[in-house]
């Protein structure tokens, strides 16, 4: 953002942006658009291989589900991340005025530099999962996350947690200690968040149904599904997917 202010929701949350901050919206994410009002701003949108995969990988930190969806850079990195984000953008209208293959390779350079800076924005570095292959427990939580955010389906029960793809070396009890020692909470209650999240995703944006829905995320059937999801929002699926599907006044 360089001036006015921005609100735009971010998984069913509203997030305001504010000049000098960077709305960071990864896929997967349900979006909802507000009026931009006076709102001013860069808009960059890229396919993932427009990123080299040793680039890629630096990001980490940015791509997690921890990180924030709104930025707000080192005080000593602003400016540069908005001259840069000017340059991208007029690298991209300047589609001719050099060799096709120069061309390509400059606004795939000047994303990579700016992805990067904002991989190292204060926010981002808080949020940043455990180092991988740090202790058991590092371990464990990485491979809570990264499993759990890539779809596999997670069984969970009143007593125990298990994933229905077995970590090597973690058992529940690891996987339980690790989580509370890195998010503060049980596995059982990160596995949770993280099955209503796609839920709600899948019934309210892609349409999915209750089946579907049931299927994708390892419950049961549909009536345990509905128990839960009945839980955690107060609606049945098919009233939640009806109240998304209603257009605001």
């Amino acid at each position: 953002m360089t001036e006015g202010e921005l609100q735009h929701d971010v998984d069913h949350l509203t997030r305001t942006v504010a000049p000098g901050q960077w709305l960071w919206v990864r896929p997967g994410h349900v979006q909802c658009w507000h009026d931009p009002g006076t709102a001013r701003g860069p808009f960059i949108l890229f396919e993932p291989d427009a990123l080299r995969p040793d680039t890629a990988k630096h990001l980490t930190p940015l791509i997690s589900h921890d990180a924030p969806a709104v930025l707000t850079p080192h005080p000593a990195d602003a400016p540069w991340l908005e001259q840069t984000a000017f340059q991208l953008l007029d690298e991209h209208h300047a589609l001719g005025r050099r060799p096709l293959a120069a061309h390509h390779a400059l606004r795939c350079s000047l994303l990579e530099a700016l992805l990067l800076r904002l991989a190292d924005s204060p926010d981002v570095v808080t949020a940043a999962p455990l180092p991988a292959r740090v202790t058991p427990r590092g371990e464990a939580q990485n491979d809570a996350r990264s499993t759990n955010d890539s779809g596999t389906p997670w069984s969970c029960t009143t007593a125990s947690c298990t994933a229905s793809t077995t970590t090597p070396g973690c058992s529940v009890r690891t996987l339980s200690r690790a989580t509370q020692a890195a998010a503060g909470t049980g596995a059982r209650q990160v596995i949770d968040e993280r099955r209503l999240l796609e839920a709600r995703r899948l019934l309210g944006h892609a349409r999915w149904t209750a089946r579907a829905v049931t299927d994708h995320l390892g419950f049961t059937d549909t009536a345990n599904f509905g128990r839960f999801f009945r839980q955690h929002t107060g609606l049945t699926p098919a009233a939640y997917a009806a109240r998304q599907a209603t257009p605001n006044p």
